[in-house]
């Protein structure tokens, strides 16, 4: 574990990879640099300007991701949020597409490409999940089920489904909300922009031959408008949860303990959670507070009328106004 105190060896450290990482990459992938501008570990974070396209480029960019620690805050900016295509891979003379890189020897989804548009975007419901990705062992807890069968591309922007090389073991937490608000900022912006493209591209981060990812690297711009852009680093973790990423395997502390009131409301609604409903149990109507409420998790905060308004209280922190939320630390959510 890295410290949040500098020492003299640490710092000739991180200015050594920085130096290294500069002219190794090349490519597709990203640049690290963490929201918390205060902490030394966003200066060693700030991995590459560079895109990594190669396989050994790839497992180099992966590397260096595993280095970052969670310390609290779910989802960090990489590169300052600023996604590192190519003018090549922004490209729309082939129209829409979307790819999928085979599986690797363990059975484990390597990338996933996509050029979006709105037609692309299904228009059939959902069938169930049937495949089970590797490093699934699912757990009951008091607040719900551990893990989501979570789309590395989601359905309502790819209409791919059971497709194995697409579908990763994530933790409830990583699927909704943190990977659903920013498959909903996509899906907002190609149903008002029809005609536009966004580039995305989703990488699961897996350390070693383990089988659950350790975390997610996103990145998406659309092509013809600067109406949206990200690139971010979601850590695959679960508040009050110990994950053995080898295995999948679990222990759960007391305060997820599951009792055996919610046990079977729990079966009945697992299927809604993996969906990323945005209507799932446990959410409630901040509406009704008449407040502007932010995700403690993400940093985000919505106004009435939002999407994303209704959310769990335990995830809840409110304010009487945006400039209180703004001060706060909270950026206003897209839609």
């Amino acid at each position: 574990m890295w410290q949040h105190k500098q020492t003299g060896k640490a710092n000739i450290f991180l200015h050594t990879l920085v130096a290294f990482l500069a002219v190794t990459f090349m490519g597709l992938g990203p640049t690290q640099s963490i929201t918390q501008p205060t902490s030394w570990q966003a200066e060693a974070a700030k991995i590459t300007k560079k895109q990594v396209g190669s396989k050994s480029q790839r497992v180099k960019q992966n590397q260096q991701l595993l280095k970052l620690n969670y310390d609290g805050t779910q989802t960090v900016e990489i590169n300052d949020n600023q996604p590192t295509f190519t003018k090549a891979n922004l490209k729309t003379n082939q129209g829409a597409w979307q790819k999928y890189r085979h599986l690797d020897r363990y059975n484990r989804p390597v990338v996933a490409n996509a050029l979006l548009n709105k037609k692309m975007m299904p228009t059939e419901k959902r069938e169930p999940l049937t495949v089970d990705p590797t490093g699934w062992h699912n757990k009951k807890l008091k607040s719900g089920y551990l893990y989501n069968r979570s789309h590395l591309i989601g359905f309502q922007l790819s209409g791919q489904n059971n497709n194995p090389k697409n579908l990763i073991t994530g933790t409830r937490s990583l699927n909704s909300p943190e990977m659903l608000r920013f498959e909903d900022d996509i899906a907002y912006y190609l149903k008002n922009h029809p005609k536009d493209y966004v580039r995305y591209q989703v990488t699961p981060v897996f350390k070693d031959t383990e089988l659950v990812a350790r975390g997610v690297h996103l990145q998406a711009e659309s092509v013809k408008h600067a109406g949206l852009k990200f690139n971010v680093y979601i850590f695959n973790i679960e508040d009050g949860v110990k994950i053995n990423y080898a295995d999948g395997t679990s222990q759960i502390g007391a305060s997820e303990q599951p009792n055996s009131t919610t046990a079977t409301s729990q079966q009945n609604t697992s299927n809604a959670t993996e969906q990323r409903s945005t209507e799932n149990d446990g959410k409630i109507n901040t509406a009704s507070q008449g407040k502007i409420v932010g995700n403690v998790n993400s940093k985000i905060y919505h106004v009435p009328g939002q999407a994303g308004y209704k959310m769990n209280a335990a995830n809840a922190q409110y304010f009487n106004t945006e400039a209180q939320a703004q001060a706060a630390g909270y950026r206003k959510a897209m839609r």
